[in-house]
């Protein structure tokens, strides 16, 4: 705790005098960074917003002249502008270190080979993800994402000991497996580190049983670092501990923004040069707990949800999380589905449309099993269209699970 408030002081400290935008929120709330005595003290900050980053695009969140920034990162920008973020030198080692550590805690060790088939470029998972294993030393097979056939030649040929991806890209691959002809289970990976999505157990149990590996955790964003802020140990997985050293995280209730057992996770660099961020609002819901297999790191409970990804239909709080669930609970229905929101009257609509499992022959039986569920678990009455299999369109990044068509109506009207 001394380590994290010693940095938690200078970071305060060093955004205010080098980030316009943090002195101005800083004098608006009436708070400097002397004010910090302890941890505690820093609820009293203001928050920082994604829109925030949006305003000042491309480089006002810099503390540090562009020519000391020798990495850009950015977002997709396809709801608007992109968010952009930079490193320093000393920003891609510290990222280097944690995503090492990472690795490690997921079971990886010196001289495993290392799939890498997140997508390089502008989004932080490739990069990320390459670094931290050649830091930890790692053999990288820098794949990057699409090519699904090529990934799995490759999977068999060079017979990697890690695999890192999403997890709705790591199903994509399964089926590939298959559609070769190919057992997933006597494939050379022990190791799954799937991340930048939101996922369930019954995700994780459907991936160990079907590639016959340890599917870990791994959490992360690029206005904060990108992956490597916190990780799932492979002797536990019961959580992702956060590594507080470089991140202080705070839990808060969404709607009030006041301190919370389980809530929004707030998250505030301890090291960062490039751009620090003071009390970053993630958006993804969870809860703080004791650490165990790494105790001098609270853990954080598995994202399963998003304040942006939550569907209110007719009065009711659905997240795509909560039908994945019900969908990989079901039998004859496969893990992919997708959630189309329509809005033929006056009421919102929701459809899950989800691929039978190959060889199912009554799709209506299991359709009508999923529609009682989601009503029995969720409170909310959904349709369900069960299709054939390899109908829905498939991911090689993150995988878009809403699909919302409720504009469409009243643009036609």
């Amino acid at each position: 705790m001394a380590l994290q408030l010693e940095r938690l002081r200078w970071t305060l400290s060093y955004a205010y005098t080098n980030v316009p935008l943090y002195r101005d929120k800083f004098d608006s709330a009436g708070v400097h960074p002397s004010d910090c005595k302890d941890l505690e003290d820093l609820a009293g900050f203001p928050f920082t917003t994604k829109q925030d980053l949006r305003d000042h695009y491309p480089f006002g969140m810099f503390a540090v002249p562009r020519e000391q920034v020798v990495r850009i990162h950015a977002s997709s920008g396809t709801t608007g502008r992109p968010t952009v973020v930079g490193y320093t030198r000393k920003d891609v080692d510290t990222w280097a270190e944690v995503m090492a550590r990472s690795i490690r805690a997921s079971g990886g060790r010196p001289g495993d080979i290392v799939h890498v088939a997140y997508g390089y470029g502008l989004f932080t998972g490739g990069l990320a993800a390459h670094y931290g294993a050649e830091r930890l030393g790692c053999t990288v097979v820098p794949v990057s994402g699409g090519m699904t056939a090529r990934q799995v030649r490759l999977i068999t040929d060079f017979r990697p000991d890690i695999v890192m991806v999403t997890p709705s890209y790591m199903l994509a691959l399964l089926d590939e497996f298959e559609s070769q002809g190919l057992d997933p289970r006597a494939s050379s990976p022990r190791i799954g580190i799937f991340g930048a999505e939101p996922w369930t157990e019954r995700m994780r149990a459907e991936l160990e049983d079907r590639f016959g590996l340890h599917a870990v955790d791994i959490y992360g964003l690029s206005e904060v670092m990108g992956p490597g802020v916190a990780n799932e140990c492979v002797e536990s997985k019961d959580g992702l501990h956060v590594w507080e050293d470089h991140f202080y995280p705070e839990t808060v209730d969404p709607v009030t923004g006041e301190p919370a057992d389980a809530g929004e996770l707030v998250l505030t660099s301890l090291t960062k040069e490039a751009m620090p961020v003071i009390r970053y609002r993630t958006r993804d819901l969870t809860r703080l707990l004791p650490g165990t297999a790494r105790p001098a790191f609270r853990r954080m409970e598995k994202v399963t949800g998003r304040t942006d990804d939550m569907i209110i239909l007719r009065g009711v709080n659905v997240f795509p999380t909560q039908i994945e669930e019900l969908v990989l609970r079901t039998p004859g229905l496969s893990p992919y589905f997708q959630l189309l929101l329509t809005r033929p009257e006056r009421l919102d609509v929701m459809t899950v449309m989800v691929e039978a499992r190959p060889g199912v022959e009554h799709r209506d039986e299991a359709g009508l099993a999923l529609r009682r569920a989601v009503r029995e678990t969720v409170g909310v009455r959904v349709d369900v269209e069960v299709v054939a299999p390899e109908t829905l369109e498939r991911s090689v990044g993150k995988l878009k699970r809403v699909i919302d068509q409720r504009g469409l109506a009243n643009r036609d009207n």
